[in-house]
């Protein structure tokens, strides 16, 4: 069963979205790890949908998270209707070997939300923005 849940897109969201991740986390009975992958993951996209797809281009709207949890996974989608941004086509930062002080800023935090879920995915469909998480339960957390 999917059930919805929508927050203004706005940065002071973040903390009532934390909050309702820690219930879902504990809902899903995902392990601490796992809990701690899906908060950035979420905090990160989501900071970057308020930052980038509505403040900086002058639109205001919702983010709405769909949720689907099954006996083997749990599905989070976050939905937005901001400007057009697929978070996979960044990639792996190419200079991640070097001294901090000589990579260019930016992308490092969207590279390592992503590579802390169990599977990212992204779609546009017609206005709006998926981005598509899944992560993994525990086989003992399933009844």
């Amino acid at each position: 069963m999917m059930k919805q849940i929508s927050f203004p897109g706005e940065i002071s969201s973040l903390a009532p979205i934390a909050i309702f991740l820690e219930e879902l986390s504990l809902e899903a009975g995902l392990e601490t790890k796992a809990h701690f992958g899906l908060q950035l993951a979420v905090d990160e996209l989501v900071t970057n949908i308020i930052t980038h797809a509505y403040e900086e281009c002058g639109k205001r709207g919702d983010v709405l998270f769909e949720v689907e949890v099954d006996e083997k996974k749990l599905v989070l989608v976050i939905v937005d209707t901001g400007a057009f941004y697929d978070p996979t086509q960044k990639g792996r930062p190419v200079d991640l070997d070097k001294p901090l002080e000589e990579r260019q800023i930016g992308g490092l935090g969207i590279y390592l939300a992503l590579q802390s879920v169990d599977q990212f995915r992204y779609e546009r469909q017609g206005n709006y923005n998926r981005n598509i998480i899944t992560m993994l339960r525990p086989v003992d957390s399933i009844q």
